[in-house]
């Protein structure tokens, strides 16, 4: 018997409380497509920067691979049962002062870390992901 489960998200802007939320959620996921198909890849350094969310590359392969081929990506982050899903563009930036800005900031964190490059999505879509919003 196959079960079919219709979900429904509400389309809403990239706000403060999103970001909060992002910024606090236990879980966050990354899920990327291109050369190597579908790719869902936990993650963990995030920082939000004049409403564009920074991801750390510390050691992706197959998810920097893919989006250097196709940069749509999805980043969703959930704490409990409440969370978000953002759908945006994704830069890759492997010099200059944001890269330089994101290895000070992982470096008073993270000190054994290796910064290999910093991925920057810009948001395009954001949906609620609650329970209560479906």
């Amino acid at each position: 018997m196959k079960m079919i489960i219709n979900i429904i998200y509400f389309h809403m802007e990239f706000s403060q409380k999103i970001a909060d939320s992002l910024l606090a959620a236990d879980s966050k996921a990354l899920a990327t497509n291109g050369s190597h198909g579908l790719n869902v890849v936990p993650v963990s350094s995030i920082r939000i920067v004049d409403g564009k969310i920074w991801l750390i590359n510390y050691f992706f392969k197959k998810t920097l691979e893919n989006i250097l081929a196709q940069p749509d990506v999805a980043l969703v982050g959930w704490k409990g049962f409440e969370g978000y899903q953002v759908h945006g563009t994704v830069e890759y930036v492997t010099d200059g002062e944001l890269f330089e800005d994101a290895k000070e900031w992982v470096a008073e964190r993270l000190p054994d870390r290796v910064v290999k490059g910093l991925l920057i999505i810009t948001p395009k879509e954001v949906y609620d992901i609650s329970p209560a919003a479906a």
